[in-house]
């Protein structure tokens, strides 16, 4: 199945250095409906806040993402910069400057390469007529090593629709939107409160539920556009249509933000962090990040050490209702603790074994209650120190 009315684009600008596609374009043939969350960090981009109110409106028509230069930390100029290339782009579609949303990822605190980004503009929007969103998600990367893309397929009233998404990020991850971009699509006709509400529960699912290294961005921003090009009838909260929507949506969004995690920097191990048992959902979420966050636990998983009191430890700071003699660890069926203490027997040599695997599933049960909530995480490598300490070179 083929996604309507949506093309893309990509070209290599040498924003930061010659040799890569790092200029690129989602555009919609027609007016769309748009979602969008972005950083909460209290320092962001000129992009993130020129784009931030032009969502306001809830109609969007095309997306311009580079990679390379973040745009943020540079005044008065990098909204000007900003402004200057927006206005460009929509020019060259034909578009009013308000529908066209900008996004940039790189390096904090360096003016735009203007004239490079100028000459850029006009073979992207020529590119329109034999790109791909592959091409978008290969424009976007900064330390990634591989595009993250996600498609599924649904339907309403018999009429098949697409939700196509890509993202970028692999360091700088923590949740309330982490150092990411991610741009979906969809041809489905949905309700505008709909799109938002079903959006931001599909972000808090996913996006917000992941972190690399406990970082928060400038930059982030994560956005859907909806332009109803399949044809069918509008899907509205409430219907059959509205459900499976909201989870093809979950879907592609969890999918994108477990890539990230798997690309995060050096990293050797994707990690689910399950909490059990909390007094409530906010609670489970907030021991399961303090453990993903944990330097000490993440090294550990790194070294395949079983540490379990580096979890509980990490339970215990958390700042949620802990009652240390009902806390059970298991890593994956390992029950690794019980009550409190250490479950003795083959725990070590087993926990051992499972930490030794690619992936696996820390689960931590309270036994206070009944919610509960996951996180997903990597370990803590030597190579996160090295492609850190290098970034900017």
């Amino acid at each position: 199945m083929t996604l309507k009315g949506f093309r893309f684009a990509a070209v290599e600008a040498a924003i930061k250095k010659p040799g890569r596609r790092d200029l690129a374009l989602v555009f919609s043939d027609t007016p769309a409906q748009v979602a969008a969350v972005f950083t909460t960090n209290k320092v962001q981009a000129a992009p993130v806040i020129l784009s931030r109110e032009r969502a306001k409106n809830g109609i969007a028509r095309a997306v311009l993402v580079n990679s390379g230069n973040a745009n943020a930390c540079t005044g008065e100029q990098g909204m000007r910069d900003a402004l200057s290339c927006g206005r460009r782009t929509a020019e060259a579609l034909g578009l009013p400057d308000e529908e066209l949303l900008i996004a940039s990822t790189g390096v904090i605190g360096q003016p735009l390469p203007m004239e490079r980004f100028k000459a850029g503009i006009q073979p992207l929007v020529d590119a329109l007529d034999h790109g791909c969103l592959e091409d978008v998600a290969a424009a976007i990367m900064t330390t990634d090593t591989f595009a993250k893309l996600e498609r599924r397929t649904g339907q309403a009233g018999g009429v098949s629709y697409q939700i196509e998404g890509v993202a970028k990020g692999a360091g700088m991850i923590q949740p309330n939107m982490a150092t990411m971009l991610s741009f979906l699509v969809t041809d489905a006709a949905v309700e505008p409160t709909f799109l938002r509400k079903a959006f931001g529960e599909a972000i808090e699912a996913s996006f917000n539920s992941i972190t690399v290294d406990g970082d928060m961005s400038t930059n982030d921003t994560a956005l859907i556009i909806a332009n109803g090009a399949a044809g069918n009838l509008l899907i509205k909260e409430g219907t059959p249509e509205a459900a499976e929507f909201l989870s093809l949506l979950k879907e592609v969004t969890l999918s994108l933000a477990r890539l990230i995690v798997k690309d995060g920097e050096g990293a050797t191990k994707f990690v689910t962090v399950k909490v059990r048992g909390a007094h409530s959902l906010a609670e489970a979420k907030k021991t399961a990040l303090s453990i993903a966050n944990s330097l000490l636990v993440k090294t550990a998983f790194f070294g395949q050490d079983a540490n379990w009191g580096r979890i509980i430890a990490a339970v215990g700071y958390a700042g949620v209702q802990v009652d240390q003699d009902r806390v059970e660890i298991r890593f994956d069926d390992v029950v690794m603790a019980k009550n409190g203490v250490f479950a003795g027997g083959s725990a070590e040599a087993d926990g051992t074994e499972v930490l030794k695997r690619p992936e696996f599933t820390v689960t931590v049960d309270l036994h206070l209650g009944s919610a509960e909530a996951a996180v997903y995480t990597s370990d803590l490598s030597y190579d996160y120190v090295r492609i850190n300490a290098d970034y900017r070179t």
